[in-house]
Formats: structure tokens, C-alpha cells, sequence
């Protein structure tokens, strides 16, 4: 099992635990103050030998440093997208590197990395640092997995940023649609975005086959996204290809933009290199929201995305079921959809009533007569 043996130091006697590592290679620790303590750390050892909990000592003088490259390199493209993988980069380098880049796996303390979040938390915002202190702990999740430490002391932290809440969302009404489209340099782009709802990156990046013109569908497949000023385009958000309705309104437009272009053409700009989102005061969009403004003084400021919101909203006012809407928009499941948009979901909920009573009220048998109820509460009340 092991062995104990005593010694002498400057400050007193200590004491020496010799066992075998299940490698049935010999190691040691030492600077025990009492034999008793001694004897349960023996017992811890030989317990977590028996059960496959032992973790070597020796592999958790690594730095955290030595382990980053190897996490990193697992979240390349195609695992994720550069958009998702270039901020992890980022906030490893600028602030996890500096802070644990040359820290022993061992040695790190949660009160250590409380202290950290807190100290970041009053220069950056709540997302930075909850990105930065989700990079250090998935390094050293990765530590536990090859057995290096036994816990992770960047999970659990009690004291954490929080984030602002939810932005208020912008919705447009049909008419305020129509209006900000009629004085667009891209009217069909903003149609599309507004009554389809979807990501720019995906709007733009779609193509003329992918356009089902006889049953008024966008075949979504792509999406192209803007990460340091070049366009990568992949698969759409959550991987899945969808086809999306357009209204047969829309269809003038649609085969307008189509006319005289090659299949794999791009459908919107000039048909060759996808347009980008510009977000200055002097883009195309900007530009149009401020004419649309003079027009209508009630319409908000508003992005491209925003168009999205809108297609939502005014899906959810016809009367769409949640998972229509999910299909629609490319969101993961109804509840991520129900989440984001319950505010449009509870205004909706006086509509529902509305039209029961509306439905309740109709016919030769109308179960909303009121006096026969009053009547019977009366009369049968009491039994």
C-alpha cells in the first residue's frame, strides 16, 4: 500500500509517504506535519487507486499555457464557425494568456479566478468576461478529461457580471415595411428581409438556384458572415437547411432580381461578391431608414436585423403557430423561439381571447348568454 516514514527538518520532525502510482511506478510526497495526517492521505491515495480516481500530481505541473493550443485547435472551422471561433482566439490572447498562460494547472485557486472576473469585470463588459472566464474553464475541463486535476476552479463562481437585459426590439408595421423598402437602394432585399425573416448572412448569401420560383421558396443552404472584413460563407446558424416561404406579392421582385442572371449567380448586389453589412451612418440601409423617417417620423431607428424582428412580429399578428415561426426564422427548437419573442407571444394571448369570444358568440347556440348563466349559477350554486 505504502509506506511513512519520518524526518528532520529546521522546523520540527515531518513525514514522508512513499506509495506506487497505478503505473506501479514509485513516488513520493513529503512535508507532512503529523504522522496522522500522513496516514490519510495513504488512505485517500490507495481509495482513489481502487476506484480509478487517481490523478497523478506530476501531470498538473503543466501550464496552462501548454494545454490552450491544444483546446484552441480543437474549436477550429469546421468544428466552429470563424465567427464563433475568432472571439474565443481573441479573449485567450488578450485576456486569459497574460493573466494563466504561465500558471501551473495545480496551482490555481477559485478565489484566484474570482478575483480575476471581479478585477475584469470593472474595464469590460459582462460578455467579455464571461467569454474570457468560459475560455480558461474550457482549458481546464480539458485538464480534467485527460486527468490532470480532479476539479475545475473556474466552474461555479458565485459572483458573476450579468448581463444588461434583453435590447428592446424594433418592429415594423406592413405600412412602415412598405414605406422603408420604396426608398431603398435594395427595395427586394429589404422585402425579403422583413416578410422572410432571415439573417443578413443568409439573405445575402443567396443564390439564384435557390430559388423555387413555382412554389415561391428560398432554399436557404448558405450564409455568409463578416468576420475581420472578409466574407466566410458556410452553412446556415444551426447547420440545418430550411426552405422559407415568400408571399406571392412578392414575386415581381423576386423575378426581377433572378432575370438575366446564371444559376450560381448571387441574388442580391451585383451577383458576383456578397454584400456587406455596413453599419455607419452612410451605408445604404442608414440612408433609407432616414428617408423613411421624413415619410413617417413614427419609425424607429433600425438595423438590417431588425428586419428580422419584424418578419417575426408580423407572422405572430396572422396568426402563425410558434413552430411555424421557429421553421421560418432557423431557430433550434420552438422554446428558443417562444423565449425570444415572448413579448409578441403574450400581446398575442389577448388576440386568442378575442377570437374565442368572437367563435363562442356565433350560431343558434351561443354559449355566451349570459343571463341563462347568471340563471343557472342561481339556481345550481348551491348543490
Amino acid at each position: 500500500m505504502g509506506s511513512i516514514t519520518p524526518y528532520d527538518t529546521a522546523n520540527g520532525r515531518r513525514y514522508r509517504v512513499r506509495y506506487r502510482k497505478p503505473d506501479h511506478t514509485q513516488t513520493d510526497k513529503r512535508g507532512f506535519t503529523t504522522k496522522r495526517e500522513a496516514e490519510r492521505f495513504l488512505a485517500s491515495v490507495t481509495i482513489a487507486k481502487a476506484t480509478g480516481d487517481y490523478i497523478d500530481p506530476s501531470l498538473s505541473r503543466v501550464t496552462v499555457g501548454a494545454l490552450a493550443a491544444t483546446w484552441l485547435a480543437s474549436k477550429r472551422p469546421p468544428v466552429l464557425k470563424p465567427s464563433s471561433y475568432l472571439p474565443l482566439k481573441t479573449a485567450w490572447h488578450v485576456h486569459v494568456e497574460p493573466r494563466w498562460g504561465q500558471r501551473e494547472l495545480r496551482s490555481i485557486l477559485p478565489s484566484e479566478v474570482q478575483a480575476w472576473v471581479t478585477e475584469l469585470a470593472t474595464t469590460r463588459s459582462p460578455s467579455v468576461v464571461i467569454r474570457a472566464l468560459g475560455v480558461l474553464a474550457g482549458v481546464l475541463d480539458m485538464a480534467i478529461d485527460d486527468r490532470r486535476i480532479s476539479r475545475n476552479p473556474a466552474r461555479g463562481l458565485r459572483n458573476l457580471p450579468r448581463r444588461s437585459g434583453r435590447k428592446r426590439r424594433v418592429y415594423l408595421t406592413h405600412k412602415q415595411l412598405l414605406i422603408l423598402a420604396r426608398v431603398s437602394a435594395h427595395p427586394t432585399l429589404v422585402m425579403v428581409l422583413g416578410y422572410c425573416g432571415l439573417r443578413w448572412g443568409e439573405a445575402t448569401a443567396l443564390r439564384v438556384r435557390h430559388v423555387n420560383r413555382v412554389r415561391r421558396r428560398f432554399n436557404v443552404e448558405e450564409n455568409a458572415v463578416l468576420v475581420r472584413w472578409q466574407i466566410h460563407v458556410g452553412t446556415p446558424k444551426t447547420h440545418e437547411r430550411r426552405s422559407v416561404p415568400y408571399m406571392a406579392a412578392l414575386t415581381p421582385l423576386v423575378d426581377a432580381v433572378c432575370e438575366d442572371k446564371e444559376p450560381d449567380d448571387l441574388l442580391f448586389g451585383n451577383g458576383k461578391t456578397h454584400m456587406k453589412r455596413e453599419n455607419d451612418d452612410k451605408s445604404w440601409f442608414a440612408v433609407a431608414v432616414r428617408r423613411a423617417q421624413k415619410i413617417d417620423p413614427t419609425i424607429p431607428r433600425l438595423t438590417p436585423h431588425d428586419l428580422r424582428h419584424t418578419a417575426a412580429s408580423l407572422a405572430i399578428s396572422a396568426g402563425a403557430n410558434v413552430k411555424a415561426v421557429q421553421k421560418m426564422l432557423g431557430h433550434a427548437s420552438a422554446a428558443m423561439t417562444l423565449d425570444t419573442y415572448s413579448d409578441l407571444f403574450e400581446d398575442d394571448l389577448d388576440a386568442v381571447a378575442a377570437q374565442m369570444e368572437t367563435a363562442a358568440a356565433t350560431g343558434p347556440h351561443s354559449v355566451l348568454d349570459v343571463s341563462a348563466l347568471l340563471d343557472a349559477e342561481q339556481r345550481f350554486g348551491r348543490f
